[in-house]
């Protein structure tokens, strides 16, 4: 299959907005992982292992080509929440995987040589640079990817795949640099020159095992969040006027608030049955918690 054919796939799926990133490696991004470790700027979620994060090869041997698409999960309506908009509907992970996975047995259904494998940030390589290098989005100062017609409230998935595909090139923007992110932000996290200490991030620190400093808990107290926040996202002018999702799986069925008398009232086992498809529970009930004792 050709590329317009392969788009026309993912079109049909409701993903508009998809391009092909080239197999690297991505030499461009060594130096600034490896400062990064340098300054202590990671979380300790990243893979440890600079060259798995920078050569698409180390997934595929006789990868040719990453095919890399925007999900959007925006919203319209305005809810009373405790929990990031990214956790209102399905969790992400399980939607893309699927979706993405049929499209791929599709295609190997027309060609039995067709190789791939699917990810979204549950891989090695960093996503956000492969959705730049596609040119699906630009980064804006808070770090997200800005696509034109989702703004940055987007999940983004990838195939590394053995298609010789033709790459496309990154898109001539920039975001506005207003400094709405840098100057919103209840972690201090974003230093305004597209640089973040990850871990000054409140959603970070709404996910972070163990004790809290005292310093962590003021800035969970700005926000109000149990998990995640969504500051950076709301402020940005990018965000107006945008379209919303177009999946089910993240308009219908939402959890928007999380109830502290139902968190006290069941066990971990409980917690994780009944949120076992919301991104949200991943951490367990214990965190989710802590943070509502926290913010009271």
């Amino acid at each position: 299959m050709n590329k317009k054919e392969i788009i026309r796939l993912f079109q049909e799926q409701g993903l508009d907005t998809v391009g092909i990133a080239p197999i690297g490696p991505y030499e461009e991004l060594r130096n600034i992982l490896e400062n990064k470790v340098k300054e202590n700027l990671i979380t300790g979620m990243e893979e440890p292992d600079i060259d798995k994060r920078i050569n698409p090869k180390l997934i595929m041997e006789d990868a040719k080509s990453i095919i890399v698409c925007a999900f959007p999960y925006y919203v319209k309506e305005e809810y009373e929440s405790n929990i990031s908009k990214y956790c209102y509907g399905l969790d992400y992970h399980f939607v893309i995987k699927e979706k993405l996975n049929n499209i791929c047995e599709e295609i190997k259904s027309r060609d039995e040589n067709f190789k791939y494998e699917v990810f979204t940030d549950n891989g090695p390589l960093v996503d956000r640079h492969l959705a730049y290098l596609a040119g699906i989005g630009y980064y804006g100062i808070n770090n997200n990817i800005i696509t034109d017609k989702y703004g940055s409230y987007i999940f983004i998935g990838y195939i590394v795949n053995n298609y010789d595909l033709e790459y496309d090139k990154p898109v001539d923007k920039t975001c506005l640099q207003c400094n709405k992110c840098v100057n919103n932000c209840p972690g201090n996290a974003l230093e305004g020159d597209y640089k973040m200490d990850p871990k000054k991030c409140v959603s970070f620190i709404t996910q972070k095992k163990g004790e809290l400093t005292l310093e962590e808990i003021e800035k969970m107290k700005k926000n109000k969040y149990i998990f995640g926040c969504d500051v950076c996202q709301t402020v940005c002018p990018h965000n107006k006027d945008i379209s919303e999702s177009n999946f089910e799986e993240f308009t219908t069925n939402l959890i928007t608030n999380l109830s502290g008398e139902e968190i006290n009232s069941i066990s971990n086992k409980e917690f994780k049955r009944r949120y076992k498809d919301r991104a949200f529970s991943w951490r367990g009930r214990n965190i989710i918690k802590r943070n509502m004792d926290l913010i009271k």
